[in-house]
């Protein structure tokens, strides 16, 4: 059985959908957008509705395009030059669940301010803290299994078949990696990778610590709350819903249960008496009837 998150906090829902992989968007990309906000991003809109973050330095930039031309929601590029070609890219579509988007967003904010060194880091197979496999690790500790879907296609896929992060082999178009799904790493849960529900992308060079920042977050064993009547909210037919249930009362300590004896225990009648010096005598006790 999963483990469930502490019912003493505020849910946001009522059910709980597992495995984590199967839920989706909630709908709203504020917590997402939260720890670039937090750092001072610059927040911009257009006239359609669409979302712009800026970094101080405009080296990063992320745009939520819920009026955009397709369905990637989320678009974040990383840029050695800020008048140059991204460096990097990644892409959430507009199922991908919110936490994931989230999990991404906050590494981010981290690699941000530790500098270029870190946000522009390119992986390096081999390196302690850059190779490409550390992403694939919390995955296989969540046993995720080894697949080769398709020649030149690298492929970790979950239990129940349901998702899957893949890695392509070889080289790439660069600007195909950063406007379409033909990316160095897909990560997507629906019925396959042909007609997923949501997918996250990320091109070549994407430092692999955000990579690991979101597959950690998937193979969190945790379910994730959501509405059941918000069915966009999770993958209808695949997610197990678990119902939210109100938290209990704490078990009685034994002081509370000596206590409730207490209050239940009758009162003691006092016992019928006369003052020690009183002149007054007790009435005599009515004698046999004649």
């Amino acid at each position: 059985m999963s483990p469930q998150p502490d019912p003493r906090h505020d849910i946001d829902g009522d059910v709980y959908v597992s495995p984590r992989h199967l839920a989706s968007t909630t709908g709203t990309g504020d917590p997402a957008l939260a720890p670039l906000l937090d750092l001072g991003w610059d927040l911009q809109h257009d006239d359609l509705g669409n979302v712009y973050v800026h970094a101080p330095d405009r080296r990063i930039r992320l745009g939520y395009l819920s009026e955009g031309e397709d369905d990637g929601l989320w678009r974040i590029n990383a840029y050695t030059d800020p008048f140059g070609q991204p460096t990097w890219g990644a892409c959430f579509n507009d199922r991908c669940p919110t936490e994931f988007v989230h999990a991404f967003t906050t590494a981010l904010a981290a690699a941000y301010e530790q500098g270029p060194d870190t946000y522009l880091a390119r992986p390096v197979p081999g390196a302690e803290e850059h190779d490409p496999f550390l992403a694939v690790v919390p995955l296989l500790a969540q046993g995720w299994q080894v697949d080769r879907p398709r020649w030149g296609v690298f492929a970790v896929q979950a239990p129940d078949s349901h998702a899957a992060l893949e890695f392509t082999t070889g080289d790439l178009d660069p600007e195909a990696e950063l406007s379409t799904r033909d990316a160095r790493w897909q990560l997507w849960a629906g019925e396959s990778v042909d007609r997923p529900t949501w997918y996250a992308t990320a091109s070549t060079d994407t430092p692999v610590a955000l990579l690991t920042a979101v597959t950690q977050c998937v193979a969190d064993p945790a379910p994730l709350p959501r509405w059941r009547q918000d069915t966009y909210s999770y993958i209808k037919g695949m997610a197990q819903l678990t119902p939210i249930l109100p938290p209990q009362p704490p078990a009685p300590t034994p002081l509370d249960v000596q206590r409730a004896g207490a209050s239940r225990r009758p009162a003691a009648l006092p016992a019928p008496s006369v003052p020690r010096w009183s002149t007054t005598s007790r009435p005599a006790l009515p004698g046999p009837r004649r």
